[in-house]
């Protein structure tokens, strides 16, 4: 059996904590509030198209159009984006800085807007040591789009049979999958370092 050699990351939810709810719960003193303002004014849907490159200031005034009684809350989710974020998630961040200690190469795979992950860079400097990476919102391209890691692939010269994935969406780690990848499904309480190791790859 031929191990992977490479390393490829999501960012959301695999290496840093991300929930509009962090922010919202702030915003709104009624949890049926935030569940509305997240299910009908700026739902998940709403965001991607950031993620797939929309500015945000046409994102807001869509939303600001459809729900103009909450042109405040709706820029708060611009304004105050770092309030959405929940810290790095600290075991796979070592698990990363290990993997790159021990020289295995470490690329990613992110829907994210460009401005927003410049900022995240910029708090999380680990953000900053991959060997190559595709940003959704750069790209105008979404996981779970074959395209994307076909990019991926084009772009740095790599083959998906190298490459292990790690997502926390299924969808995203079956499209991956398809393409010869190894995958890592990252959930809460999976030890990503010991799926690494079963791999083959060193985490140690």
């Amino acid at each position: 059996m031929a191990y992977p050699t490479i390393a490829v990351f999501d960012i959301g939810n695999v290496l840093v904590r991300w929930d509009p709810r962090n922010l919202y719960q702030k915003i709104f003193t009624d949890p049926a509030q935030t569940d509305f303002f997240l299910r009908e004014v700026c739902p998940p849907g709403w965001n991607l198209e950031q993620d797939r490159g929309r500015p945000w200031e046409d994102g807001i005034a869509e939303a600001i159009r459809r729900h103009p009684g909450f042109s405040e809350q709706i820029q708060a989710f611009r304004l105050r984006w770092q309030e959405t974020l929940g810290g790095a998630i600290s075991d796979n961040v070592r698990c990363l800085e290990r993997l790159r200690a021990n020289g295995v190469p470490t690329y990613a795979i992110t829907n994210f807007a460009a401005d927003t992950f410049i900022e995240a860079q910029g708090l999380f400097p680990f953000l900053k040591g991959f060997d190559g990476m595709i940003v959704s919102g750069r790209e105008k391209l979404l996981k779970p789009d074959p395209a994307i890691y076909r990019l991926l692939l084009d772009r740095y010269n790599l083959k998906a049979g190298d490459c292990v994935f790690i997502d926390d969406s299924a969808h995203n780690i079956e499209a991956a999958a398809a393409l010869g990848f190894a995958t890592i499904h990252y959930g809460l309480g999976l030890d990503a370092a010991g799926a690494f190791r079963q791999l083959g790859l060193p985490v140690d």
